[in-house]
Protein backbone atom coordinates (compact mmCIF):
# COMPACT_ATOMS: atom_id res chain seq x y z
CA UNK A 1 0.00 0.00 0.00
CA UNK A 2 0.73 3.30 -0.60
CA UNK A 3 2.17 6.24 1.42
CA UNK A 4 -0.24 8.46 1.95
CA UNK A 5 0.85 11.91 0.47
CA UNK A 6 2.86 14.22 3.62
CA UNK A 7 3.20 17.57 1.20
CA UNK A 8 3.53 19.63 -1.96
CA UNK A 9 6.47 20.88 -3.62
CA UNK A 10 6.71 23.34 -5.81
CA UNK A 11 9.61 23.09 -8.53
CA UNK A 12 11.01 26.60 -10.75
CA UNK A 13 13.85 27.67 -11.63
CA UNK A 14 15.21 29.81 -9.34
CA UNK A 15 16.93 33.59 -10.03
CA UNK A 16 19.43 35.91 -7.84
CA UNK A 17 17.81 38.21 -5.02
CA UNK A 18 20.57 40.81 -4.86
CA UNK A 19 23.39 41.85 -6.94
CA UNK A 20 26.65 39.97 -5.47
CA UNK A 21 24.39 36.84 -6.65
CA UNK A 22 23.85 37.50 -9.85
CA UNK A 23 27.74 35.93 -11.54
CA UNK A 24 27.07 33.23 -9.27
CA UNK A 25 23.77 32.35 -10.10
CA UNK A 26 24.53 32.43 -14.00
CA UNK A 27 27.46 30.24 -13.18
CA UNK A 28 24.61 27.88 -11.87
CA UNK A 29 22.50 28.12 -14.57
CA UNK A 30 25.50 27.45 -17.63
CA UNK A 31 27.57 24.93 -15.66
CA UNK A 32 28.69 22.21 -18.00
CA UNK A 33 27.13 24.13 -21.22
CA UNK A 34 29.67 25.80 -23.80
CA UNK A 35 28.47 29.62 -23.06
CA UNK A 36 30.87 32.11 -24.38
CA UNK A 37 32.18 34.23 -20.98
CA UNK A 38 31.30 37.46 -23.03
CA UNK A 39 27.24 36.14 -22.93
CA UNK A 40 27.23 35.06 -19.70
CA UNK A 41 28.46 38.70 -19.09
CA UNK A 42 25.36 40.76 -21.00
CA UNK A 43 23.31 38.67 -19.28
CA UNK A 44 24.64 39.89 -15.48
CA UNK A 45 24.02 43.23 -17.67
CA UNK A 46 20.56 42.53 -17.79
CA UNK A 47 20.05 42.16 -14.73
CA UNK A 48 22.11 45.35 -13.38
CA UNK A 49 19.62 47.05 -15.70
CA UNK A 50 16.34 45.54 -14.36
CA UNK A 51 17.73 46.50 -10.89
CA UNK A 52 20.18 43.87 -9.76
CA UNK A 53 18.04 41.03 -9.32
CA UNK A 54 14.76 38.81 -10.44
CA UNK A 55 11.67 38.62 -8.64
CA UNK A 56 10.98 35.37 -9.72
CA UNK A 57 12.13 33.55 -6.06
CA UNK A 58 9.71 36.06 -4.46
CA UNK A 59 6.72 35.68 -7.20
CA UNK A 60 7.06 31.98 -6.39
CA UNK A 61 6.76 31.92 -2.62
CA UNK A 62 3.87 33.99 -3.14
CA UNK A 63 2.44 31.46 -5.47
CA UNK A 64 3.08 28.84 -2.20
CA UNK A 65 2.21 30.97 -0.28
CA UNK A 66 -1.71 31.45 -1.98
CA UNK A 67 -1.59 27.80 -2.74
CA UNK A 68 -0.91 27.30 1.13
CA UNK A 69 -4.36 29.18 1.84
CA UNK A 70 -6.14 27.80 -0.45
CA UNK A 71 -5.20 24.23 0.72
CA UNK A 72 -5.97 24.73 4.03
CA UNK A 73 -9.54 26.10 3.24
CA UNK A 74 -10.61 23.78 0.97
CA UNK A 75 -7.91 21.20 1.06
CA UNK A 76 -6.43 18.53 0.90
CA UNK A 77 -4.73 20.55 4.07
CA UNK A 78 -1.01 19.68 2.97
CA UNK A 79 2.29 21.88 3.79
CA UNK A 80 3.85 23.52 0.63
CA UNK A 81 7.53 23.75 0.17
CA UNK A 82 9.52 25.54 -2.47
CA UNK A 83 13.12 24.11 -4.43
CA UNK A 84 14.85 25.86 -6.85
CA UNK A 85 17.07 24.59 -9.32
CA UNK A 86 19.53 26.97 -9.42
CA UNK A 87 19.31 29.10 -6.41
CA UNK A 88 18.22 28.54 -2.97
CA UNK A 89 16.93 27.08 -1.58
CA UNK A 90 18.10 24.42 -4.09
CA UNK A 91 16.09 21.32 -4.42
CA UNK A 92 18.45 19.57 -2.06
CA UNK A 93 18.57 22.04 0.81
CA UNK A 94 14.10 21.80 0.43
CA UNK A 95 14.29 18.01 0.65
CA UNK A 96 16.63 17.97 3.50
CA UNK A 97 14.11 20.01 4.87
CA UNK A 98 11.36 17.53 4.13
CA UNK A 99 13.01 15.00 5.27
CA UNK A 100 13.92 16.38 8.60
CA UNK A 101 9.90 16.66 9.01
CA UNK A 102 9.23 13.18 8.29
CA UNK A 103 8.02 13.83 4.69
CA UNK A 104 7.62 10.88 3.20
CA UNK A 105 5.37 11.42 -0.36
CA UNK A 106 4.98 15.03 -2.10
CA UNK A 107 3.37 16.37 -4.80
CA UNK A 108 5.53 17.73 -7.02
CA UNK A 109 4.35 20.84 -9.58
CA UNK A 110 6.46 21.96 -12.36
CA UNK A 111 6.27 25.48 -12.66
CA UNK A 112 6.78 25.75 -16.59
CA UNK A 113 4.25 25.85 -18.68
CA UNK A 114 5.38 23.21 -21.35
CA UNK A 115 7.37 19.91 -21.68
CA UNK A 116 10.50 19.28 -23.55
CA UNK A 117 14.04 18.07 -21.96
CA UNK A 118 15.07 21.88 -21.07
CA UNK A 119 11.96 21.93 -18.89
CA UNK A 120 10.20 19.12 -17.46
CA UNK A 121 13.10 16.93 -18.37
CA UNK A 122 15.87 18.51 -16.33
CA UNK A 123 13.49 19.47 -13.28
CA UNK A 124 13.03 15.69 -12.79
CA UNK A 125 16.60 14.94 -13.39
CA UNK A 126 17.48 17.60 -11.01
CA UNK A 127 14.68 16.33 -8.04
CA UNK A 128 16.13 12.57 -8.66
CA UNK A 129 19.98 13.95 -7.96
CA UNK A 130 18.90 15.79 -5.31
CA UNK A 131 17.06 13.10 -3.41
CA UNK A 132 19.91 10.57 -4.18
CA UNK A 133 21.81 13.25 -1.91
CA UNK A 134 19.83 13.21 0.42
CA UNK A 135 19.80 9.76 1.01
CA UNK A 136 16.86 7.25 2.12
CA UNK A 137 14.69 9.85 4.03
CA UNK A 138 14.40 11.23 1.01
CA UNK A 139 10.64 11.72 0.40
CA UNK A 140 9.18 10.41 -2.83
CA UNK A 141 8.05 13.06 -5.81
CA UNK A 142 4.99 12.67 -7.58
CA UNK A 143 4.85 14.53 -10.29
CA UNK A 144 1.28 16.65 -10.91
CA UNK A 145 0.05 16.29 -14.90
CA UNK A 146 0.95 19.18 -17.24
CA UNK A 147 -1.17 22.04 -16.90
CA UNK A 148 -0.38 23.91 -20.51
CA UNK A 149 -3.95 23.96 -21.23
CA UNK A 150 -6.03 23.44 -18.05
CA UNK A 151 -9.02 25.85 -17.49
CA UNK A 152 -7.00 27.78 -14.58
CA UNK A 153 -4.17 28.95 -16.37
CA UNK A 154 -6.53 29.42 -20.02
CA UNK A 155 -7.84 31.90 -17.61
CA UNK A 156 -5.47 33.58 -15.79
CA UNK A 157 -3.62 34.46 -19.20
CA UNK A 158 -6.82 35.83 -21.04
CA UNK A 159 -7.19 37.98 -18.20
CA UNK A 160 -3.39 38.74 -18.39
CA UNK A 161 -4.24 39.56 -21.83
CA UNK A 162 -7.27 41.80 -21.56
CA UNK A 163 -6.03 44.22 -19.27
CA UNK A 164 -2.74 44.63 -21.43
CA UNK A 165 -5.15 45.38 -24.09
CA UNK A 166 -7.07 47.68 -22.48
CA UNK A 167 -3.56 50.28 -22.38
CA UNK A 168 -4.11 50.25 -26.12
CA UNK A 169 -6.90 53.44 -27.52
CA UNK A 170 -10.04 51.58 -27.87
CA UNK A 171 -10.17 52.03 -31.88
CA UNK A 172 -7.08 50.24 -32.22
CA UNK A 173 -7.69 47.74 -29.86
CA UNK A 174 -9.29 44.92 -32.53
CA UNK A 175 -6.30 45.34 -35.20
CA UNK A 176 -3.34 45.12 -32.61
CA UNK A 177 -1.87 42.03 -32.69
CA UNK A 178 -1.28 39.52 -29.31
CA UNK A 179 2.22 37.79 -30.34
CA UNK A 180 2.67 35.06 -27.86
CA UNK A 181 6.30 33.99 -26.18
CA UNK A 182 7.98 30.90 -25.14
CA UNK A 183 11.52 30.43 -24.70
CA UNK A 184 12.85 29.42 -27.57
CA UNK A 185 14.63 25.78 -27.51
CA UNK A 186 16.97 23.54 -30.20
CA UNK A 187 14.61 22.34 -32.62
CA UNK A 188 16.16 18.65 -32.10
CA UNK A 189 15.13 19.20 -28.53
CA UNK A 190 11.40 20.28 -29.98
CA UNK A 191 11.11 17.22 -32.43
CA UNK A 192 11.33 14.86 -29.66
CA UNK A 193 8.51 17.09 -27.49
CA UNK A 194 5.29 18.38 -27.39
CA UNK A 195 6.80 21.88 -26.67
CA UNK A 196 5.66 23.46 -29.57
CA UNK A 197 2.38 21.86 -30.15
CA UNK A 198 1.61 22.92 -26.51
CA UNK A 199 3.00 26.13 -26.97
CA UNK A 200 0.36 26.52 -29.52
CA UNK A 201 -2.45 25.29 -28.04
CA UNK A 202 -2.29 27.51 -25.22
CA UNK A 203 -2.14 30.39 -27.53
CA UNK A 204 -4.88 29.28 -29.48
CA UNK A 205 -7.19 29.13 -26.47
CA UNK A 206 -5.96 31.79 -24.70
CA UNK A 207 -6.70 33.96 -28.21
CA UNK A 208 -10.25 32.42 -28.41
CA UNK A 209 -11.04 33.21 -24.67
CA UNK A 210 -10.21 36.96 -25.54
CA UNK A 211 -12.03 36.87 -28.37
CA UNK A 212 -9.26 38.45 -29.98
CA UNK A 213 -8.68 36.99 -34.10
CA UNK A 214 -5.05 38.93 -34.40
CA UNK A 215 -2.47 37.11 -32.84
CA UNK A 216 1.11 35.37 -33.65
CA UNK A 217 3.56 32.99 -31.55
CA UNK A 218 7.16 34.06 -31.42
CA UNK A 219 10.16 32.69 -29.59
CA UNK A 220 12.14 34.58 -27.25
CA UNK A 221 15.98 34.88 -25.33
CA UNK A 222 17.57 32.23 -27.73
CA UNK A 223 20.88 31.39 -25.44
CA UNK A 224 22.24 28.77 -27.50
CA UNK A 225 25.11 28.35 -30.57
CA UNK A 226 24.53 30.07 -33.48
CA UNK A 227 25.55 26.89 -35.54
CA UNK A 228 22.61 24.94 -33.51
CA UNK A 229 18.86 25.18 -35.49
CA UNK A 230 16.69 26.93 -32.68
CA UNK A 231 12.68 27.45 -32.81
CA UNK A 232 11.60 30.06 -34.64
CA UNK A 233 10.38 32.85 -35.74
CA UNK A 234 12.24 35.05 -33.29
CA UNK A 235 9.89 37.77 -31.66
CA UNK A 236 11.97 40.80 -33.23
CA UNK A 237 11.54 39.58 -36.57
CA UNK A 238 7.50 38.74 -35.67
CA UNK A 239 7.17 42.74 -34.79
CA UNK A 240 8.64 43.66 -38.01
CA UNK A 241 6.35 41.64 -39.92
CA UNK A 242 3.18 43.36 -37.83
CA UNK A 243 4.27 46.58 -38.57
CA UNK A 244 5.03 46.04 -42.31
CA UNK A 245 1.29 44.08 -41.83
CA UNK A 246 0.25 47.52 -41.25
CA UNK A 247 -0.35 47.04 -37.20
CA UNK A 248 -0.27 49.57 -35.45
CA UNK A 249 0.08 47.84 -31.83
CA UNK A 250 1.43 44.63 -29.98
CA UNK A 251 1.22 43.11 -27.38
CA UNK A 252 3.43 40.54 -26.16
CA UNK A 253 1.86 37.88 -24.16
CA UNK A 254 4.59 35.75 -22.04
CA UNK A 255 2.59 32.14 -22.28
CA UNK A 256 5.72 30.00 -21.94
CA UNK A 257 6.70 31.92 -18.41
CA UNK A 258 5.17 31.65 -14.82
CA UNK A 259 7.21 34.44 -13.43
CA UNK A 260 8.09 37.64 -14.68
CA UNK A 261 11.81 37.69 -14.80
CA UNK A 262 14.58 38.86 -16.60
CA UNK A 263 13.17 37.20 -20.08
CA UNK A 264 10.89 38.98 -19.98
CA UNK A 265 11.74 42.39 -17.63
CA UNK A 266 14.64 42.64 -20.25
CA UNK A 267 14.28 40.49 -23.21
CA UNK A 268 10.48 41.75 -24.03
CA UNK A 269 10.65 44.95 -21.50
CA UNK A 270 13.53 46.16 -23.07
CA UNK A 271 14.57 44.49 -25.91
CA UNK A 272 11.29 43.72 -28.02
CA UNK A 273 10.39 47.33 -26.93
CA UNK A 274 12.79 48.71 -28.56
CA UNK A 275 12.12 46.61 -31.69
CA UNK A 276 8.47 48.31 -32.23
CA UNK A 277 9.70 51.56 -31.01
CA UNK A 278 11.93 51.41 -34.23
CA UNK A 279 9.32 50.49 -36.36
CA UNK A 280 6.80 52.63 -35.36
CA UNK A 281 4.72 50.24 -33.74
CA UNK A 282 3.19 50.65 -29.88
CA UNK A 283 4.46 48.03 -27.73
CA UNK A 284 2.13 46.58 -24.58
CA UNK A 285 3.43 43.57 -22.59
CA UNK A 286 0.81 41.28 -20.52
CA UNK A 287 2.00 40.23 -17.13
CA UNK A 288 2.81 36.65 -16.66
CA UNK A 289 0.29 34.51 -14.56
CA UNK A 290 2.53 35.10 -11.28
CA UNK A 291 0.20 34.46 -8.28
CA UNK A 292 -3.44 35.19 -10.84
CA UNK A 293 -5.93 33.16 -8.21
CA UNK A 294 -6.88 31.37 -11.17
CA UNK A 295 -3.65 29.82 -11.32
CA UNK A 296 -3.43 29.16 -7.89
CA UNK A 297 -6.64 27.46 -8.34
CA UNK A 298 -5.73 25.33 -10.97
CA UNK A 299 -2.57 24.13 -8.85
CA UNK A 300 -5.32 23.36 -5.62
CA UNK A 301 -7.15 21.01 -8.14
CA UNK A 302 -3.86 19.10 -9.88
CA UNK A 303 -3.13 18.84 -6.26
CA UNK A 304 -6.18 17.19 -5.25
CA UNK A 305 -6.62 15.00 -8.05
CA UNK A 306 -2.56 13.60 -7.88
CA UNK A 307 -3.47 13.10 -4.07
CA UNK A 308 -6.79 10.75 -5.50
CA UNK A 309 -4.92 9.29 -8.31
CA UNK A 310 -2.55 7.39 -6.62
CA UNK A 311 -0.01 8.40 -9.02
CA UNK A 312 3.39 6.38 -8.68
CA UNK A 313 6.88 8.12 -7.39
CA UNK A 314 9.08 8.89 -10.05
Amino acid sequence: MSRPVDAVLLIAFGGPTARPEIRPFLANVTKGRPIPAERIEEVAHHYELIGGCSPLNELTFRQAQALQSLLRRDGPDLPVYVGMRNWTPYLQETLAEMAEKRVRRAIGLILSSFQAEASWGRYQNDVAEARLRVGSLAPEIEYASPWFDREGFIGAMAERVKKALGQIPPADRPGARLIFTAHSVPTAMAEVSPYASQFVLASRLTASRVGHAEWSIAYQSRSGSPREPWLEPDIAEVIRGCAREGARHVVAVPIGFVCDHVEILYDLDVEARRVAEASGVGFVRAAAVNDHPAFIHMLRDLVAEAVSGGLRPR
